[in-house]
């Protein structure tokens, strides 16, 4: 469903939002999650993406997934794509089945939202006091098992999944390859996160060029960087899990090298949905508005 969108001359790309960059303003009361649909309508973007619905007090999933379509529709903003946990290691209790059971539900709340794509999570590894291997490909059988009854499941009913890099265990590049690739399924691919690959200390810019012809949806982020080798530089910042820390900010501000990762989504003709997603201290609205700024001058000049 890729239509023309805010930057001609790259691609059909159409430049949305995470919900989830709303979330500070959802949490303190300042915002309903609702309205983050007329607000990112009303802020320029062509689509939206939710990530993890807050079910107001009363409402079902199912029912408030129907308010939040109707009100897309009111405004003119396509939900593109759903986001929400997973992990088919210790989810569910560790009840793999039961697991994929309720992936495959909210696999039907993505279809109610009348999203075209559903992300989940595979794993963020094995649970403390795990015996046994701990390795990425002692995982991977269990993780494909899971991720293919997932997407068979959602290619019947029209809707494409995908795991993101995120999570830490699952999250470089190569280890996120390796299970697109174990899974094997036309519906199945990636949720590049050109950000996220800073948190296992990978340059994102390689390994977007890594898992660019793998995407089906990709996310704009950005973060300063500080070297481990220096004290923690406390409050809002987070250690990578090599020890470095990083804190989010906003699109064009940080190190992440964002024009070199447009240039990989290019070099594969991607003409998919490009969300910002913001995770930035600064005020909410107005890192939304410089981040999207920053990133159609960026895409324009790739």
């Amino acid at each position: 469903m890729h239509t023309q969108g805010s930057q001609k001359g790259f691609g059909f790309m159409q430049v949305g939002v995470s919900s989830y960059s709303f979330s500070r303003l959802v949490k303190n009361g300042s915002m309903r999650q609702i309205d983050v649909i007329n607000q990112a309508k009303t802020m320029g973007f062509d689509v939206l993406e939710f990530s993890v619905i807050a079910v107001p007090e009363g409402k079902t999933l199912p029912a408030f997934a129907a308010e939040l379509r109707q009100e897309a529709n009111r405004v003119g903003i396509p939900i593109v794509n759903y986001t929400i946990g997973a992990d088919f290691l210790s989810g569910s209790g560790g009840d793999l089945k039961a697991e994929i059971a309720r992936v495959q539900r909210e696999v039907d709340i993505a279809a109610i939202l009348g999203a075209p794509g559903m992300r989940h999570d595979a794993t963020a590894g094995f649970p403390a006091g795990h015996a046994g291997p701990k390795s990425f490909a002692a995982a991977l059988p269990r993780l494909v098992e899971g991720c293919r009854a997932v997407t068979e499941y959602a290619a019947a009913k029209g809707i494409k999944t995908m795991v993101e890099n995120h999570g830490f265990f699952c999250q470089d590049s190569e280890r996120v390859e390796n299970l697109i690739d174990a899974v094997a399924h036309p519906n199945f691919g990636a949720l590049v996160d050109i950000g996220n690959f800073a948190c296992v200390d990978e340059d994102p810019a390689i390994a977007v060029g890594r898992m660019a012809r793998y995407a089906i949806h990709a996310h704009a982020k950005d973060f300063f960087f500080r070297s481990g080798a220096l004290p923690a530089p406390g409050e809002g910042w987070f250690s990578t899990r090599g020890g470095n820390f990083l804190r989010g900010t906003i699109v064009g501000h940080g190190h992440v090298p964002v024009a070199a990762c447009l240039r990989a989504l290019k070099r594969v003709n991607y003409d998919g949905v490009l969300s910002i997603e913001f995770e930035g201290i600064e005020d909410v609205l107005a890192g939304i508005r410089i981040g999207r700024d920053n990133l159609l001058r960026l895409l324009a000049s790739v």
